[in-house]
């Protein structure tokens, strides 16, 4: 009789999805999804939350495959030696292989107050804290948003729509990714809503009060509600476990996904560092990620080489309210160039995006292998700076030889 394989998904979102509905391509795999919630979370939709246009939650039943058993819970430390991991319910769970799909979360809250005064929102759980915030709020409330990257941009826009009083402190230049031309399509829709723009050197924050948010200029803006979108990190899971970690705790690994410690383990989405020159934190590159981790699986079952990493990027979707939105373009490696669509076909184009996320989700749930954005070629641009980084490491002594 032959033996079933056993593999664990740690963590719902996009690439833990994307890799259990893949692995279900086998009848002798047996997949587990270990998630602290019974919903799948659309994270790019946590910005509509807030603003209440949405409740950026999608049943797990349209978006995972028939055949992916699920554990609401969550993993306290994982035992590779043993091929296990422990749940913060005391059940343990073993596996012959480990995908390590854990996600982000919300950073830099040691600035002085933010802490205690600050909303972030990265997760469902702080979206909601934060539109229960706003709904016991004045509708005509000071509202500063900290941060100017899709988060920021997106929130700000959300609730500038909705009319409240919003000021966004950029602590730098607005919308760091965008194309100067992209930038100043986002600026005049930011000026249409009434939106404050704080940028420049001395916006970065200092300290948070309970009605105030201070800059390094020395400025004082006041903040009934503050909103913290600055930074991002990842649960410190990997780092419990003795697994290595980079320098903010996404765990390593190699090209495949395959950790530097154990080929049992596979990681993907915003918690993996491969080679140690991690990708872009977006669902754009979670999803192709997952399904990469479940291949490079699926090839160790089948006693062959996993193929390594191919990722490319299209750009950066924000919204700006649901009047408006912007795709910026890039190149595939990840650069924006001088084009974009804005506007209301920004706006759609956005819309269209976030539906098919989910449908490409649901569809490789129908049809296990049938995505394949993740085999597209990203160039030739990673691998240069995967040679250029071993070229830093290598003595010159051994160059020279």
């Amino acid at each position: 009789m032959d033996r079933t394989t056993n593999v664990l998904v740690i963590g719902g979102g996009y690439a833990g999805v994307m890799a259990a509905n893949r692995l279900t391509q086998r009848a002798d795999v047996t997949v587990t999804l270990v998630n602290p919630r019974p919903d799948f979370v659309e994270r790019i939709r946590l910005h509509q939350l807030v603003g209440g246009s949405d409740d950026a939650v999608v049943e797990y039943r349209d978006v995972l495959g028939q055949g992916v058993g699920i554990a609401v819970d969550t993993v306290a430390r994982i035992d590779a030696a043993s091929r296990s991991v422990t749940l913060e319910s005391g059940a343990t769970m073993d596996y012959d292989y480990l995908i390590y799909a854990v996600g982000s979360g919300s950073t830099d809250l040691n600035v002085p107050g933010a802490a205690a005064f600050a909303h972030p929102v990265a997760t469902f759980e702080e979206a909601r804290r934060l539109r229960a915030a706003l709904d016991d709020a004045p509708a005509s409330a000071a509202v500063t948003v900290a941060g100017a990257g899709p988060a920021g941009i997106e929130t700000a826009t959300e609730l500038a729509e909705e009319g409240r009083t919003v000021t966004l402190v950029c602590g730098g230049v607005l919308g760091p990714y965008l194309h100067p031309r992209g930038r100043r399509s986002v600026a005049r829709r930011m000026a249409q809503l009434g939106v404050t723009v704080v940028d420049g050197p001395g916006s970065k924050v200092t300290e948070v009060t309970e009605d105030a948010v201070l800059l390094a200029d020395g400025r004082t803006l006041p903040s009934a509600v503050t909103v913290w979108t600055v930074g991002f990190s990842v649960p410190d899971l990997a780092v419990r476990s003795g697994l290595s970690t980079d320098s903010l705790g996404r765990l390593l690994t190699d090209e495949t996904l395959t950790s530097v410690d154990d080929e049992r383990i596979v990681a993907a989405g915003d918690s993996a560092a491969p080679s140690d020159l991690p990708l872009r934190m977006s669902c754009q590159a979670a999803i192709p990620m997952g399904a990469r981790a479940a291949d490079t699986v699926l090839s160790r079952i089948a006693g062959e080489r996993p193929s390594t990493l191919n990722q490319v990027f299209a750009g950066q979707c924000i919204s700006l309210g649901r009047g408006a939105g912007i795709f910026q373009f890039a190149h595939r490696y990840d650069v924006a160039v001088g084009f974009h669509i804005g506007g209301r076909t920004g706006a759609k184009v956005k819309e269209f995006v976030c539906q098919g996320i989910v449908k490409h989700l649901a569809g490789e749930a129908g049809k296990p292998g049938s995505y394949r954005l993740h085999k597209v070629s990203g160039g030739s641009k990673r691998q240069e700076l995967l040679a250029a980084r071993r070229d830093e490491t290598t003595p010159k002594a051994d160059r020279a030889a």
